[in-house]
């Protein structure tokens, strides 16, 4: 296979990569096996070692067969990011049972629909952990999994825009998307060593990514729950040889503390990670001079955002992806090496094995430079919801995932998301999208956040709104309002702005804007 050589690409690897048939527990023994007596996670002067999460994670497994749990088998963990989490999560691999995650937060009749229509017999909190691990072998059960058909995790989609689907992701996707983020992420390429396990070989050189593999430090806030989580945030640090840090809670001033103190080489998250930093005033003092990755998914960094993050951390290649939990976690990501082109407002480009297209109302391919939904292709992609095949007709179209994502593709083939299409407004007829008025709110003196959705007009369609988050009392509606109008078009327009003390996002980090569109009824 031949090497990719454009500014895009990682330096030295091919746009294909061949990927090892294994089970998604490999990418645990294989990380076990080189790392050892590394700490893979510590909270709260607390720490489990590589070595300690595979002894533990295989006496979960064994606790789960003695609790009956056989290969497909649903088995929901409802727990916070905690030192219990991983062990639960492979063991869960281990045992050959499928991975259920619940949101801890979710009201109990949401949590207990999801568990139903998931199928899981057992439900595994962070006080289970120990009781299911107590005197069981230290070495994983031999079980036999069927790779590409049989379930790994049954992720449900975060609903911001409509009910929560579960996605039906086999080991084969879970193993893909790992290694295509961790290789992008360190210019490796995939391996097994001697005993199956899975492994990176990192052929880049070291001047293109002078962090090297078993050396990375970060602190994770991202939910395992969610699919940049447990993909980005668990698996793919794994395999990178990461120590991490867990937060209990968003504490801007604890965060930039631990970041200083431990020299945290990587800083990944959603915007809201970002805003709340660059708000506090411990940012200006704290030496990020460490950092040498920042990179944002979830949903889109503003441009200030992006811009601030780099200057306060110079050495610092600032990256954004995107994917979604149809794609297991990820599709596209920007560039990571040092010599690669990082262009402000775009995702990247797709990384391996994987398309993107552009598509029109009528499924026509649009050209550079115009706008339609977004559509991928590539072995990462989901084999449809769990029990709702009209759903996945819907989707799934002569085997492209039809996002609902708008995007556009430039001339060098960098993708932005433009919006979501059910986020787009629709004023006299001209569509409006949301984003383009949020990055020109956040560019504002006295903005803190915001966010723009459409009101109901029985005469003109909607009506922009913005939901903003002031940083003082300097700043008024009018004048934001007056500020941004003049540099949009006409129907673009904000018809009104409407403080409010923060902005509610998920747990994942994304807006709600359902919640903010029932404000306005």
């Amino acid at each position: 296979m031949p090497v990719r050589t454009d500014v895009s690409w990682p330096p030295g690897l091919p746009g294909s990569l061949v990927y090892p048939e294994v089970p998604a527990g490999a990418i645990l023994a294989g990380a076990v096996a080189r790392y050892g007596d590394r700490v893979a996670f510590s909270r709260g002067g607390e720490s489990l070692t590589y070595r300690e999460l595979g002894e533990r994670a295989a006496q979960a497994a064994h606790g789960l067969i003695g609790r009956g749990v056989r290969p497909g088998d649903r088995v929901a963990l409802r727990m916070p990011n905690c030192l219990e989490y991983p062990v639960a999560y492979y063991g869960v691999l281990l045992a050959g049972g499928v991975f259920v995650p619940v949101n801890p937060l979710l009201p109990e009749t949401a949590a207990a629909k999801q568990i139903a229509d998931a199928g899981a017999g057992v439900v595994l909190t962070a006080a289970d952990v120990p009781g299911l691990c107590a005197g069981e072998p230290s070495t994983p059960p031999s079980v036999d999994l069927d790779l590409h058909d049989g379930l790994a995790h049954l992720a449900y989609t975060g609903g911001t825009t409509g009910e929560s689907k579960g996605v039906r992701l086999p080991h084969r996707n879970v193993v893909v998307n790992t290694l295509q983020y961790a290789c992008w992420m360190s210019g490796s390429l995939p391996a097994l060593d001697a005993d199956g396990g899975v492994v990176l070989d990192q052929v880049a050189p070291e001047e293109e990514y002078p962090t090297r593999l078993g050396t990375s430090v970060a602190i994770n806030l991202t939910p395992w729950f969610h699919a940049m989580g447990t993909i980005a945030g668990l698996n793919a640090l794994l395999l990178l040889g990461f120590t991490t840090v867990l937060h209990d809670r968003l504490d801007p001033g604890a965060y930039l503390a631990d970041a200083e103190e431990l020299r945290i080489t990587s800083i990944g998250g959603a915007p809201a990670l970002f805003a709340a930093l660059l708000n506090h005033p411990a940012i200006e003092t704290t030496d990020l001079t460490s950092v040498r990755t920042i990179s944002s998914g979830a949903a889109p960094m503003p441009l200030e955002m992006i811009n601030r993050m780099r200057a306060l951390a110079p050495d610092a290649v600032v990256t954004e992806g995107y994917g979604l939990t149809e794609v297991t976690m990820g599709a596209v990501l920007g560039p990571v090496h040092r010599s690669g082109v990082r262009k402000v407002g775009t995702v990247g480009v797709p990384i391996f094995d994987t398309r993107v297209r552009i598509l029109d109302s009528s499924g026509a391919e649009v050209p550079s430079g115009e706008r339609g939904e977004v559509c991928i292709s590539g072995p990462q992609v989901m084999t449809g919801y769990h029990n709702r095949p009209d759903a996945t007709d819907e989707v799934i179209v002569d085997g492209w995932l039809h996002t609902g994502d708008v995007g556009v593709f430039d001339e060098d083939g960098y993708l932005s998301i433009v919006d979501r299409m059910k986020d787009m407004l629709l004023y006299k007829g001209y569509n409006v999208y949301p984003r383009e008025l949020e990055e020109i709110l956040a560019a504002q003196p006295g903005v803190l956040a915001a966010a723009v959705v459409g009101k109901p007009d029985a005469s003109v369609g909607e009506l922009p709104v913005a939901f903003v988050v002031p940083a003082s009392g300097a700043v008024t509606a009018e004048a934001l309002m007056s500020s941004v109008n003049e540099q949009v078009v006409a129907y673009k327009r904000l018809r009104e702005v409407v403080f409010v003390d923060q902005i509610p996002v998920s747990a994942a980090g994304k807006v709600l804007k359902r919640e903010l569109r029932g404000r306005l009824s």
